[in-house]
């Protein structure tokens, strides 16, 4: 029987890819007064947290394209980017997403509940499985498929 995990990870992953749709190049690009990201920032940073909650705490090789990790992990900004990796388009990055939890359910499917190296985020919540790994994944995508709706409101605008 599936994990509910999985099935709540599909239903937040279709929020957050019907919340980018509409989203031209042009304006996945475009930074709203007062902040430091971009929808396609966010739409990547989504990405790369998960992969690396899903696969790098179990020691699993994580599927990170060139530029990934310097564009859109944790801290980063488009402001301040040092990849010279090519920007990935929209396109891209939604097919990347769409094939994102299919991968981590046939990794972690019996896994869920085996110990990892341990990680404390910057709130200082530790996370020893990927079963709790996968659970806070959920929160961080549902605050950012908050942000790219507010943003795609600010800029419509």
């Amino acid at each position: 029987m599936e994990h509910f995990l999985f099935a709540q990870l599909a239903f937040v992953r279709g929020g957050t890819l019907k919340a980018a749709s509409g989203v031209s190049e042009e304006m996945a690009d475009l930074i709203p007064d007062g902040f430091r990201n971009s929808i396609r920032w966010n739409v990547g940073h989504v990405y790369v947290v998960l992969e690396r909650f899903a696969f790098q705490y179990i020691g699993l090789p994580q599927h990170l394209p060139d530029g990934f990790k310097e564009r859109f992990e944790y801290g980063t900004s488009p402001l301040e980017s040092t990849s010279t990796a090519p920007v990935p388009s929209l396109l891209e990055l939604e097919r990347l997403l769409g094939e994102q939890n299919a991968r981590i359910q046939a990794a972690l499917k019996d896994r869920l509940q085996e110990k990892t190296t341990p990680y404390t985020t910057s709130t200082g919540f530790t996370l020893d499985s990927p079963e709790q790994f996968l659970s806070l994944a959920l929160y961080h995508e549902g605050l950012h498929q908050s942000i790219i709706k507010l943003y795609k409101n600010l800029l419509n605008r």
